[in-house]
């Protein structure tokens, strides 16, 4: 009596193995464009929640940050006994995220155009200007 061990083929396997490439290879440029402009969504809403920080400290402490203190102020009481009176914070639940090119959040005083502070991320790039992905992405400092 003989025994049938079922099983695939390697000529099974190498057919689904190209029919897995072909299809990886229509939807992975689709799914990695996705996945860049869910970076630049992740950064603009950071950077509204950062915005709202700064604006809440600036009601508390009647000024903004110093571009010394920077956004660091927002999560740790300053130093400065004086401003550590008023500080009602912290202003965030968590310490000041990276943007999601795992860079630092940047911020000034002034902003550009009339804003007050500039709070921005440098993009993909990480350097200043560019377009898409590349761009500077939020309240922007004053042109040079």
């Amino acid at each position: 009596m003989r025994r049938f061990i079922s099983g695939f083929t390697l000529l099974e396997i190498l057919v689904v193995l190209v029919i897995i490439g072909l299809i990886a290879s229509l939807v992975g440029p689709r799914l990695f464009t996705q996945l860049e402009g869910s970076q630049v969504r992740v950064a603009e809403t950071q950077i509204k929640m950062l915005r709202s920080a700064v604006e809440t400290f600036r009601l508390d402490m009647g000024r903004l940050p110093t571009a010394d203190e920077g956004l660091g102020v927002l999560y740790t009481r300053p130093t400065d006994m004086r401003s550590a009176e008023r500080w009602r914070g912290p202003y965030l639940d968590e310490p000041v995220p990276l943007d999601p090119w795992d860079s630092p959040y940047r911020y000034s005083v002034p902003g550009r155009d009339g804003h007050a502070f500039a709070l921005y991320s440098l993009g993909a790039d990480r350097a200043p200007g560019g377009e898409g992905n590349n761009a500077d992405i939020g309240i922007l400092p004053p042109a040079d």
